[in-house]
């Protein structure tokens, strides 16, 4: 399943590292525009799907995925959601 459709924009990225006892990776911080009502609704799938979503990243494991904003617009139909991701390195 291609999570958002294909129909996301990305507006910005941020990544820092993280670490833990036992764990190491990065905590990722990505806004994403869906602008149109097509987009959008492929945006609210992104919301309810995400939090599930298996994702196959080479030498990563998503440990948490969450929504953390939902900034909606409705003339023109946008959608601004802010996700917020926990990659850990696999051993």
């Amino acid at each position: 399943m291609l999570l958002g459709d294909g129909q996301a924009q990305i507006v910005s990225h941020t990544e820092r590292s993280w670490a833990s006892i036992t764990f190491a990776g990065t905590r990722h911080r990505v806004v994403l525009a869906f602008e149109g009502a097509d987009a959008v609704e492929a945006g609210e799938c992104f919301i309810a799907f995400l939090p599930d979503h298996e994702f196959a990243i080479r030498g990563q494991l998503v440990a948490d995925a969450a929504v953390t904003r939902v900034d909606h617009a409705a003339a023109p139909p946008r959608l601004v959601i802010t996700c917020e991701l926990l990659l850990l390195e696999e051993a």
